[in-house]
């Protein structure tokens, strides 16, 4: 009769002799795409004024520069963190973080972002940071890319790399996206990113949000680069095309008004522009939107069935002033589209869901349907508009206004006090100041 301990041995005998013939499974990770790498950060305006002299005795040999973001907004330290990183030696790049909801729209953000970063000498492949997607398809989020990326190409004449997280890149962007471009990946407290079954390699790796810098105050972005991230070409940056913010528009996500006029996006002008049909569209909704009637855009455009139009079709509207105001000042119409939530509106026009249940008169504010036409007060509001939150790598960047509380903006983001108060190194989770930056 066998002891215990014998039974013991034995059934560890067995375990080990399992374990040696079933192989241990282990995370697979992507591999840096050579062993020549630079220390680098990424910087936007959160970081506010930067001593390069100091960050280049750091060791950092490369700064990504954020330059742009949708159709209008250019970083304020865009031209003082070119200036001053180029007068240290370090090698540049420059980002440019995508809200385009259309392929329109993505050209229109890629003439933007060449224009704000022509004349400019970058050392590093230009970089598309698209990561809030809305309600939009994985094909159209890879089309827009795709659009973008190319659009800067042409215009340009420099490659390009995608910017972003482990997630999205294996779960949303596109082998044919993979195929074509790089990947500058971001995944925090790893030593290696996961493999995200499209890319083989890394050209950038963004290990963390919380970096400690010398000549920075607060936290930045660090990461690895390699010697792919560096352009063949850095000769300054030419714009090629014409870039005058022209041409098919669609919905601008930037301010919540639908199409451009050639002179940059004012639809309160009598003008005509050139819209592109979105899936959802009717004609009635797309009259709405810019003060005209359906006969007028049928009879423009010779649309024999005012109810058949399709997705990708360009009208040509007559836009009437103040096509998507109701008329009081401080108002704008929003048209819901499938998906929206009051919650999710609300919190993309700086309101709240009370005051938008208030001013339309909804009786329940979980109901709401595709093609009703909301009023939106906007410009009084304390939150923070679409055109006024702006974005970095990873991370969207919230300016505090009067009456703001650590706790409205952690309930606002789905976050906690305590996280935002750590990125933000704020000691005393009391005392926020208005014009405030917060990396949330």
């Amino acid at each position: 009769m066998k002891t215990k301990t014998s039974k013991i041995a034995t059934i560890c005998t067995l375990l080990l002799m399992i374990f040696s013939i079933i192989p241990i499974s282990k995370v697979k990770a992507i591999e840096p795409a050579s062993q020549t790498t630079y220390l680098g950060i990424d910087v936007s305006n959160y970081q506010g004024n930067i001593n390069y002299s100091q960050v280049k005795q750091a060791g950092i040999e490369v700064v990504y520069i954020k330059a742009t973001e949708g159709q209008t907004i250019t970083d304020a330290y865009l031209n003082q963190n070119y200036q001053n990183a180029r007068a240290n030696g370090l090698k540049i790049g420059f980002y440019h973080f995508v809200r385009a909801r259309n392929n329109q729209q993505a050209i229109l953000e890629a003439e933007h972002f060449v224009n704000a970063i022509s004349g400019m000498t970058a050392d590093c492949r230009l970089a598309m940071d698209f990561e809030i997607f809305g309600n939009l398809t994985t094909t159209q989020i890879n089309e827009i890319s795709l659009t973008f990326l190319r659009k800067v190409e042409e215009l340009t004449g420099k490659e390009m790399v995608i910017y972003s997280n482990s997630y999205t890149a294996r779960t949303v962007f596109s082998q044919e996206l993979a195929n074509m471009y790089p990947l500058w990946v971001a995944e925090y407290g790893v030593t290696r990113p996961q493999d995200n079954g499209k890319w083989n390699t890394w050209v950038g790796f963004q290990y963390t949000d919380r970096g400690i810098i010398n000549g920075i105050n607060g936290y930045v972005d660090r990461d690895i680069f390699t010697e792919q991230i560096l352009l063949q070409n850095n000769a300054p940056i030419e714009n090629t095309g014409n870039t005058s913010n022209t041409g098919d528009a669609g919905t601008d996500p930037n301010n919540g008004n639908s199409g451009n006029t050639g002179s940059g996006g004012n639809i309160n002008q009598t003008n005509t522009i050139r819209y592109t049909v979105q899936r959802g569209d009717t004609l009635s909704e797309i009259a709405l939107r810019y003060g005209t009637t359906v006969n007028q855009i049928a009879s423009q455009n010779r649309i024999a069935n005012p109810n058949l139009i399709y997705v990708g079709q360009i009208l040509t509207i007559a836009s009437n002033t103040n096509a998507n105001n109701t008329g009081s000042a401080g108002t704008q119409k929003y048209i819901v589209k499938s998906g929206d939530t009051l919650s999710e509106i609300a919190l993309r026009y700086g309101t709240t869901v009370n005051k938008l249940v208030s001013l339309n008169g909804i009786k329940n504010p979980n109901l709401i349907y595709p093609g009703q036409v909301l009023r939106i007060t906007v410009g009084n509001s304390n939150g923070t508009t679409s055109d006024e939150m702006e974005h970095d790598c990873g991370h969207c960047i919230y300016t505090v206004k009067a009456g703001d509380t650590l706790s409205q903006i952690a309930l606002m983001y789905d976050k906690t006090v305590n996280e935002i108060a750590e990125l933000n190194q704020i000691q005393n989770k009391n005392l926020i100041y208005v014009g405030q930056k917060l990396r949330i």
